[in-house]
């Protein structure tokens, strides 16, 4: 399995985690859209897209299954984020 495609939405919004969002393709045939970029308290990291069910809980809808397969994910997500230059304007 390879990513060969990854598209970032730099966010920037005052007092919120969330820097981006990214989009994958995966061996130019699967894409994974809405992947969320957060700063936490030791740098960036990525929260897979998920779903809110009525019991309140969230579910990720896709995720990587092994750690690394999420470190791959993680690893082009952030590279293509910081070689982002563009901001999305604030959507309000």
């Amino acid at each position: 399995m390879k990513i060969t495609s990854v598209k970032v939405r730099k966010i920037e919004k005052e007092g919120s985690r969330m820097k981006g969002i990214a989009s994958v393709v995966i061996d130019d045939c699967f894409a994974v859209k809405d992947i969320r970029i957060i700063e936490g308290e030791s740098g960036l990291f990525i929260a897979m897209p998920s779903r809110k069910y009525p019991s309140g809980e969230y579910r990720d809808v896709a995720h990587p299954i092994n750690a690394d397969t999420r470190k791959m994910f993680e690893d082009a997500i952030i590279e293509e984020y910081n070689n982002t230059t563009e901001v999305a304007q604030d959507e309000e």
